[in-house]
């Protein structure tokens, strides 16, 4: 429960709009909300979501918003600690009190991927207000809804300071350089949860999981000689041709819950003259695999077997592999969704807790060039997310 410092602290009024040393704990104070009729009903969930987007945080330079956050954190009454990254930036781990174990944990990640766009406002053909900005939707809308979907319970009286940690982490779009060694640095501590909710724009729908990755590089070597007398020659260019259009036609195996695999290519290196011949060609690949990434592999091996006698030699170089990552989704009264995306969930170690996947806004939009989000996604993302908590502590 509460220490009688923590609860005054918990339910004194706060803007964050204010000087940091003249903020007090989650508190829900309207007086510097945005003047706009849709932001009327939860204004420090606005001008929160407001405040962290504009602060740029792309990945390797998260540190304005994790010294924004920390400090936020901080004078909320929590206990802040920064965890250190390979990627150069700090993660946020808060909590009360001297125990940083908690029954449940929010997290998601403060970093963003370029380019940075500030914070705006524009209504949309059918005028429906539209919040844009970089990190609008993935994932500053999870940040703030879960924060505020704390402070609501904590002045509900529906949890306690215990009940509650915040892990916010840099580089999750750089692979988990931020996540990875966080998680590893609280395990070495002994820290853990009964829950982790993770925060990742899903529509609004609970996550039953999410597609894993298998990014691999091919490099096709042939011979070259003059274009008018191709039998004289190797074409590596014709080869990666033929292996492209098969990767792109192959049905890879596919999952009830994830869908179909994905496949795209990405980088082309067949820089050649037009009459000469290519001894060399290459290219890089990211399929969102459905199945295991044992079995993504063994059809691409399949298909570059079968080019093999059209090359000197083929080479594949593994970028990234994953399998995909299911988690929980019984809370009731949530619509359900696959993504065909990475997260942070699997360079989350699981130890046992139960892992949820849910977040306001849509995935589609986000690293667009139009990222934005809907004023109702990141009210309902405050709502969803208390029903989460308090599902997971089994009180609702």
């Amino acid at each position: 429960m509460f220490t009688s410092a923590f609860a005054l602290a918990f339910f004194a009024a706060v803007s964050i709009a204010t000087p940091i040393n003249q903020q007090s704990a989650f508190s829900l104070d309207e007086s510097n909300a945005l003047s706009v009729p849709e932001f009327a009903s939860r204004p420090e969930l606005f001008q929160l979501h407001k405040d962290l987007i504009q602060v740029s945080s792309l990945s390797r330079h998260e540190e304005n918003a994790t010294a924004f956050l920390s400090k936020y954190l901080s004078n909320q009454g929590l206990n802040v600690e920064l965890l250190d990254s390979p990627a150069g930036g700090k993660n946020v781990y808060a909590y009360f009190g001297e125990d940083k174990n908690a029954s449940v944990l929010l997290t998601s990640h403060i970093d963003t991927v370029p380019p940075y766009f500030n914070y705006s406002l524009e209504r949309d053909a059918e005028n429906r207000l539209r919040i844009h900005g970089r990190g609008s939707t993935d994932a500053k809308a999870s940040v703030a809804s879960q924060i505020i979907a704390a402070k609501e319970l904590v002045a509900e009286k529906k949890v306690s300071s215990e009940d509650i940690s915040f892990l916010y982490v840099v580089g999750e779009e750089i692979g988990g350089l931020g996540m990875v060694p966080a998680d590893k640095q609280l395990i070495k501590e002994h820290v853990g949860w009964d829950t982790v909710i993770f925060g990742e724009p899903t529509g609004n729908r609970l996550a039953v999981g999410h597609k894993g990755i298998y990014y691999f590089q091919i490099r096709v070597y042939g011979r070259s000689c003059h274009s008018g007398y191709p039998e004289l020659g190797v074409d590596a260019n014709k080869a990666l041709i033929g292996i492209m259009n098969d990767l792109l036609t192959t049905q890879f195996p596919e999952s009830k819950l994830l869908g179909k695999a994905t496949v795209n290519i990405g980088e082309i290196d067949a820089s050649n003259a037009a009459n000469v011949l290519s001894p060399y060609a290459a290219c890089t690949v990211l399929i969102r695999a459905a199945s295991t990434t044992d079995k993504i592999a063994a059809v691409v091996d399949q298909i570059i077997s079968k080019h093999e006698k059209d090359a000197i030699r083929i080479e594949t170089e593994t970028t990234q592999r994953a399998d995909p990552t299911y988690v929980d989704y019984d809370a009731p009264g949530f619509n359900h969704t696959s993504l065909s995306c990475s997260t942070d969930v699997p360079n989350m170690l699981n130890r046992g807790f139960k892992r949820y996947l849910y977040g306001p806004g849509l995935i589609t939009i986000a690293h667009s060039a139009n990222e934005y989000i809907l004023p109702n996604m990141l009210e309902q993302g405050v709502d969803d997310y208390k029903r989460l908590v308090l599902h997971a502590l089994g009180r609702n």
